[in-house]
Order: structure tokens, then C-alpha cells, then sequence
């Protein structure tokens, strides 16, 4: 029987470096001869990417809170049944850019959306699937915005000020402190170097964990 594949997301605010960390991490998976999909959320299919890009895209029209989120739950559960969840049955590996860690960190806390009402849609959709490992990728709102900014032109979420990115930091670092040990807070304001090191240093730590788990049943 094949053994299920692995979820592993990697979460943090603008400029934390996610984009060169997931390549450095798929690299040292693959090195390892794990079979792998690398995809990001919202989107990872053609119908979650449009979604994706109707959420992103800078517009006058205030978007209401709750079509946001639902806009994200219905990425994900579009995600979840074409791309994750058959790749998690067959034994695949999934490392993943943002998870629902990002809707509680920007809807929960950047928009001052109900908790429970995440957590109602997270039980809806996912039905009990949580990632194996979450890297969260840490630094000060300040230094973030900066390193964002040489990026170029900002989308709907990237415009929006720092102190929305507070909230969402801040909400970042209640989740991960209630996630008993599922988050792994990873400090991004060190060089680009430092920062893959310490990422695949936790990498390799729950692999050897999940190793012995599989050993002692």
C-alpha cells in the first residue's frame, strides 16, 4: 500500500522571501528522491488561477469581506479535489505557497474577520486535512514592504498599509503558537543563505521525525 504523500506549506507576509525559499526546498526534496508537486494558493489549478487573479486584481469597487474569503475557500476546495488530494493519496509529496494559515492571518486578522467563521469553512472544505509542516517565514512589517516594493507594481492585497500588515503578522504568530508544534517560525530578515539553511534544517528534522513515527507502527 503506498504510503500518503506529505503536505507542506510555507506561509509569511510580503517580502519574506517565499518564492526562493520554496525553490531552495523543492531542490533539497527532490535531492532526497521525493516525488513532488510544487503549487501556491490561491490558485494551483486553471479555475483556482482565475480565481486567483479576480482577488489580486486592483479594482474601485470595495470587495465585501466575505467574498473574499469565500472567493479563497472556493480556490481551495477546487485546489484540494483536483490537485492535493489526489497527489497527497498516491504517495506525492505537495510543498505548497500559502495554505488557509494565510486566510486566518489576512482575513482573520488583516481584515478582523470572525475566527470561527474561517475555522467553519476550514472544517467545510478541508475536512479534517491539515498540512504536515508549516515554515513560516518571519520578519518586520517595515523591512517586508521595502523588500516588496523593488518588486514593482503591488496588486489589491499588497496595496494595502502597514498596519493591515501588522494584523496579518501578528495573526501569523497566534496561529503558530496554537498549532502545537505544526508551525515553525523561521526568521526571514536574516540573508537569503541563513534563511535556506534553517528552512531545510526543519525540513530534515520532521522527515527524521516522520520516519521514526512510521518506524514504531
Amino acid at each position: 500500500m503506498t504510503a500518503p504523500g506529505r503536505l507542506i506549506t510555507v506561509e509569511g507576509t510580503e517580502g519574506a522571501g517565499k518564492s526562493t525559499s520554496i525553490q531552495a526546498l523543492a531542490a533539497h526534496l527532490r535531492t532526497r528522491g521525493i516525488r513532488l508537486e510544487v503549487t501556491r494558493e490561491p490558485g494551483g489549478t486553471p479555475l483556482a488561477e482565475d480565481i486567483r487573479s479576480l482577488l489580486l486584481a486592483p479594482r474601485t469597487e470595495c470587495v465585501a469581506r466575505q467574498t473574499e474569503l469565500l472567493l479563497i475557500f472556493a480556490a481551495r476546495a477546487q485546489h484540494l479535489s483536483e490537485r492535493i488530494r489526489p497527489a497527497l493519496d498516491s504517495g506525492t509529496w505537495v510543498l505548497c505557497d500559502r495554505f488557509t494559515d494565510a486566510t486566518f492571518a489576512y482575513q482573520g486578522g488583516g481584515r478582523c474577520m470572525d475566527w470561527e467563521e474561517i475555522a467553519g469553512l476550514e472544517r467545510q472544505v478541508q475536512q479534517g486535512l491539515q498540512p504536515d509542516l508549516t515554515l513560516l517565514l518571519d520578519l518586520p512589517v517595515g523591512l517586508g514592504l521595502e523588500r516588496a516594493r523593488q518588486r514593482g507594481a503591488s496588486d489589491r492585497f499588497e496595496a494595502e498599509r502597514a498596519e493591515f500588515f501588522e494584523r496579518v503578522r501578528a495573526a501569523y504568530l497566534r496561529r503558530a503558537a496554537q498549532s502545537n508544534g505544526r508551525m515553525v517560525r523561521i526568521d526571514a530578515s536574516q540573508p537569503e543563505p541563513e534563511v535556506a539553511r534553517a528552512l531545510i534544517t526543519q525540513l530534515d528534522e520532521a522527515i527524521r521525525r516522520w520516519a521514526g513515527a512510521r518506524s514504531a507502527d
